[in-house]
């Protein structure tokens, strides 16, 4: 029995010291050991808009102290909250508007943003705080799936006063679904 628990013990130890010893840890170039904004650089290194991502979350003062998971949650709370401001944006020019395709056009954006801003993009944030990346990922491309649909409502047409909007949401969403896909892939 003794040496059963003592084998316990050491392989614990041993496991321990890996799990230390495995861990990155980095300098920041300025010498001062402050590594927080390191892990910023190296997760949004890993997406396909380092520079939007970085952006984003060196601007959040939460994401320098946050781990991976913490910064997929900063890009899905970034993405609703564009996500929103875009179908309110997509509201106002629904009642300015007099031309009728162009409505129609419209609404039908207005019901894509609708479902991502009440229950896609909240069903995302909610996976990935109770680790479920996988079914995060699912609601990260079921919104990307949504912008696109809006967004090709608008192909071949003259008007496409949602480009730029949709366009910046498509890469929020790629940057996140990159992230998510770390935290897949652990």
């Amino acid at each position: 029995m003794r040496s059963s628990l003592f084998g316990s013990f050491s392989i614990l130890h041993i496991l321990i010291l890996s799990c230390i010893l495995l861990t990155p840890t980095t300098l920041s170039s300025d010498g001062d050991g402050d590594d927080d904004g390191d892990l910023v650089d190296q997760i949004c290194r890993k997406t396909p808009f380092y520079d939007l991502c970085s952006s984003i979350l060196h601007s959040n003062p939460l994401a320098p102290k946050s781990d991976p998971k913490g910064m997929a949650l900063i890009m899905v709370n970034n993405i609703q909250e564009n996500a929103t401001d875009t179908l309110c944006y997509i509201e106002e020019l629904i009642k300015q508007t007099s031309d009728e395709q162009l409505e129609q056009q419209l609404d039908f954006c207005a019901e894509s943003y609708i479902p991502v801003v009440k229950y896609i993009l909240p069903q995302a944030a909610d996976a990935i705080s109770q680790g479920r990346f996988g079914f995060a990922s699912y609601c990260i491309v079921d919104a990307q799936k949504e912008v696109n649909a809006c967004d090709k409502k608008f192909s071949g047409s003259s008007q496409a006063p949602l480009s730029d909007r949709n366009d910046i949401m498509q890469k929020l969403v790629d940057v996140a679904a990159a992230i998510v896909k770390l935290l897949l892939n652990g």
